[in-house]
């Protein structure tokens, strides 16, 4: 099974974030700059939160709230999962499905070197599965 460093190693780690005291309607517009459905929430470097659409629409829309002046704190969601560099794909599959999430941030040292999305890890699946389909035609073809 592929692990997180692996992931990261082939779609990079580039990381889309915001503070906690930017205006939901900044965050949002980056998030549809970025083609993102979330954004990491950073203050002094640290990982406070993440932001996500699930997020503005629960608690921004269905509140009747302006973007413009909600702050990104009131929105945000604290206590982050995390994942590890050497987490295997299976644990981030199940911890997204256990807690209902849809990125992981995955921190090495105190420091977030990537985001997984649920995408992400639906892709390595596949390519994964592809492989072991390829290994036994060729073992049968033999």
């Amino acid at each position: 099974m592929k692990l997180v460093k692996n992931i990261l190693a082939s779609k990079g780690s580039e990381i889309w974030h915001t503070t906690s005291d930017d205006s939901v309607l900044n965050a949002i517009k980056m998030m549809a700059e970025k083609g993102v459905g979330a954004l990491l929430v950073m203050d002094n470097g640290r990982l406070v939160g993440i932001m996500s659409e699930r997020d503005y629409a629960r608690k921004v829309i269905l509140q009747g709230k302006s973007s413009r002046e909600t702050p990104v704190s009131e929105i945000m969601t604290i206590g982050v999962e995390v994942v590890d560099p050497i987490d295997t794909v299976e644990r981030c599959m199940e911890l997204m499905t256990d807690k209902r999430i849809r990125h992981l941030p995955v921190v090495e040292n105190d420091s977030v070197i990537g985001v997984l999305s649920i995408g992400d890890l639906v892709k390595a699946i596949i390519e994964e599965q592809q492989f072991q389909i390829e290994q036994l035609e060729s073992y049968i073809a033999s």
